[in-house]
């Protein structure tokens, strides 16, 4: 038993050490000076180098830099946060009904509809591509905020869809009979009893959703023209011309501080709700 855990410590060590030495290279990268990246490696701040904010200062347009990171940052914000509560509450009352009602057309049942939906995940993007183009140009939304929201949802829903079904089949249906007992409609059942027992999964599938969609790449390129930019786009678009590593790596730590933020504030609702007791 001692040498499991031991062994399951050293391992949880390693794995650790090794997800967040990239990361902590790139953030002592992004406080290099020229001459501390230039002229042979260095590590350890105001020991082998002087930390200089020349990095930071660039990505936000200063020192005569032509990059700021913040309109992008922006956009990213609102076309991922918007997009990912929409597919929450969409997601949501969709995976409720497939959880607690049979439904049946032909051949096709719950689970073909759940299938259904996260084969949407399954294909690549550029299958999609060209009719997501058609509809927002037919729309007048290419190269809107308003455009990439709704091609979101269509990504991100899937998600939420498959994550909230199964969460909803974990709490027992005689939670929604002794409330109908007590007076309560479908509705009153879903909003007041069941939907409160829900935030560990909401919150799984609402963090799922957010990552998903900042991290999206492909079709804020292939559905914009530099109107709206999206912050992976900016940052990739660094790439095009020849920017100092101490740049790359200050819009490369700047891009994942509002995901890490974003963790850290929700992490308290990622604890189990409990059912015990609740049925009686």
């Amino acid at each position: 038993m001692v040498l499991k855990r031991v062994l399951v410590g050293a391992f949880i060590t390693f794995w650790s050490i090794f997800i967040l030495l990239p990361l902590l290279w790139a953030a002592v990268t992004s406080i290099k000076p020229p001459e501390a990246v230039n002229f042979g490696a260095t590590y350890i701040p105001f020991v082998e180098f002087q930390p200089s904010a020349l990095g930071w200062s660039s990505i936000f347009g200063g020192g005569g830099a032509t990059t700021n990171l913040i309109p992008p940052l922006f956009n990213s914000v609102i076309i991922t946060f918007g997009g990912a509560a929409i597919s929450l509450v969409l997601g949501t009352v969709s995976s409720y009904g497939l959880s607690r009602y049979a439904y049946k057309l032909g051949f096709i049942r719950n689970q073909d509809i759940v299938f259904f939906f996260i084969s949407q995940r399954i294909m690549p993007p550029i299958v999609l591509s060209f009719p997501f183009f058609l509809m927002l140009r037919n729309l007048d939304l290419l190269d809107t905020r308003t455009g990439l929201i709704l091609v979101s949802i269509a990504g991100l829903m899937p998600i939420v869809v498959w994550l909230m079904v199964d969460f909803f089949n974990g709490i027992p249906k005689e939670l929604d009979e002794m409330a109908m007992l007590e007076g309560y409609s479908p509705f009153e059942v879903f909003g007041r009893v069941i939907l409160p027992l829900t935030a560990p999964g909401l919150t799984v599938a609402g963090m799922f959703a957010v990552i998903f969609g900042w991290n999206d790449f492909f079709f804020p390129l292939v559905l914009t023209f530099g109107q709206i930019t999206t912050l992976p786009l900016a940052i990739v678009s660094l790439n095009a011309t020849v920017t100092p590593y101490w740049t790359l790596s200050a819009a490369a730590i700047f891009a994942i501080l509002p995901l890490i933020i974003f963790a850290f504030a929700i992490e308290r609702f990622l604890s189990k709700g409990s059912l015990s007791g609740a049925v009686r």
